[in-house]
């Protein structure tokens, strides 16, 4: 349980640096845009090898897989877009200033964004082999643009650098804490109870990339994001092999 805390702890770690680079320089919004285009390959990949694969190996042809992935995306839509109206709409947004009472949203959206990995990363131990790398650094990657964006917006907005950083690191925290429960919930269910989690994580998981973390990468980082995805894609596959 411990170790399953410090892989979440250490994947959610990406937006505490994320808001400390964004307090310190100004990186190129195409920089971002290219960062995010590679965490978003890498989590497509994740999805596939490391959740919908292993799902379908277990629960394949039960209908658990479908049930699950509609029931993850309904889910995280219905979050997402209660989290939109409450003022969190452009938390993965690199260059928008966040809106006056958004910080709440904020966090509650990036929770929302983050758990199912979480999750998933502890639940990855169950089976006592190693953690999923290529979740980790695929939930790494994804979370650094989001804090960047994020951080500049809410320190425009009148945020103190202090509150900021608390903020970011109560969520990091949150995290852990998700993976480690991950690790516990996993750890004793059925196995058709753990594809059909799978299913649901990767529901949720692909339609937050669809949602905002692509349409933002290719809007700020151009065409050139389609190849920084594939590499994205390529790394986490090749990362799965070793497992």
């Amino acid at each position: 349980m411990l170790e399953a805390g410090f892989w979440g702890t250490l994947s959610a770690s990406s937006l505490l640096i994320g808001a400390w680079i964004a307090l310190r320089w100004h990186v190129p919004t195409r920089v971002v845009g290219l960062v995010m285009g590679f965490g978003a390959g890498a989590m497509i990949s994740a999805v596939s090898f490391e959740l919908i694969e292993h799902a379908v190996d277990v629960a394949g042809g039960t209908g658990l897989i479908g049930l699950g992935l509609g029931a993850g995306a309904l889910t995280f839509f219905g979050g997402d877009w209660y989290i939109d109206r409450r003022g969190g709409e452009h938390r993965k947004s690199i260059t928008s200033e966040q809106v006056e009472g958004s910080p709440t949203s904020i966090v509650l959206g990036t929770i929302l964004d983050g758990i199912p990995e979480s999750v998933v990363i502890g639940g990855s131990l169950v089976a006592g082999g190693g953690v999923s790398a290529a979740m980790v650094i695929a939930t790494f990657l994804s979370n650094l643009p989001e804090s960047l964006g994020a951080s500049v917006g809410l320190v425009a907005a009148g945020m103190s650098r202090n509150r900021l950083i608390a903020m970011w690191t109560g969520i990091v925290l949150v995290s852990g804490l998700a993976s480690a429960i991950g690790f516990q919930l996993l750890d004793s269910a059925s196995p058709n109870v753990s594809a059909f989690f799978q299913a649901f994580a990767a529901g949720a998981m692909l339609t937050m990339l669809a949602d905002s973390m692509m349409p933002e990468a290719f809007k700020e980082g151009g065409k050139l994001v389609g190849l920084f995805t594939v590499l994205g894609f390529a790394l986490a596959e090749w990362l799965s092999t070793f497992e």
